[in-house]
């Protein structure tokens, strides 16, 4: 199966306080085909999620190429890489980032109407994700009434709305406790198959990474596989 998403020779040069270039990322190469579960783990600081807001077209790069299903970012203007952004891409943060004065279901509805669906379309497909995610019966409370593991299941259905591409995932369980991460795990992985779209998390998970199609780590600015990579018990 041809890839959906593409880095090639992908580099990130910041300029350091004292005026000096700080190269985080230093020539990275990565394909991800629909349906794989691709995960990233590595040291902080070491660029994983400077590489994963490149991936979701929420940065450019310095240098290299960056595509997403024929789309290639560096000939697209602001405007249409927001329209990728929205329409074949999706995210999950570890702070979930939920509209804390919308309802769950309001905030699944919100990138289907910025993507120009009818409101009773928006709100038919939100109905529709929140119950894949078990959360059928918790449509109308917001944020606040919600746990930690349902506000990130809503962040989860939010990020499926436009059965985007690939989703790109940045320590989705990072601030959740073991027993709601196994939970948000198993959803993770259940949810790539079912609607086959590719999956890219930065974690540092060992349990979430061992679930993966394949781990990668950054090193050196650049990914490496890794093999053999267990859960810890």
């Amino acid at each position: 199966m041809s890839a959906v998403l593409i880095a090639q020779g992908v580099r990130k040069v910041y300029e350091g306080g004292d005026g000096t270039p700080l190269e985080v990322l230093a020539g990275v190469d990565l394909e991800v085909r629909r349906g794989e579960f691709v995960s990233i783990v590595g040291a902080s600081g070491a660029g994983k999620s400077t590489l994963l807001h490149l991936m979701g077209a929420l940065d450019r790069a310095t240098e290299g190429r960056l595509a997403l299903d024929g789309v290639e970012y560096a000939m697209a203007t602001d405007a249409e890489l927001g329209e990728v952004r929205n329409r074949k891409l999706g995210f999950i943060f570890q702070f979930h980032h939920l509209l804390r004065e919308f309802t769950a279901l309001e905030n699944v509805m919100m990138p289907l109407l910025i993507g120009g669906q009818t409101a009773q379309a928006a709100e038919a497909r939100a109905r529709e994700l929140l119950d894949v995610v078990g959360l059928s019966e918790r449509l109308s409370h917001r944020p606040a009434a919600l746990s930690g593991g349902e506000q990130q299941r809503v962040a989860v259905a939010r990020a499926l709305a436009n059965d985007p591409d690939v989703v790109l995932a940045d320590e989705p369980s990072g601030n959740l406790d073991h027993a709601h991460s196994e939970r948000l795990h198993d959803l993770l992985a259940s949810l790539t198959r079912e609607f086959e779209t590719a999956l890219v998390v930065v974690t540092h998970n060992r349990q979430l990474a061992a679930r993966a199609d394949r781990v990668l780590a950054m090193e050196g600015g650049r990914l490496v596989p890794v093999a053999g990579v267990e859960a810890a018990s």
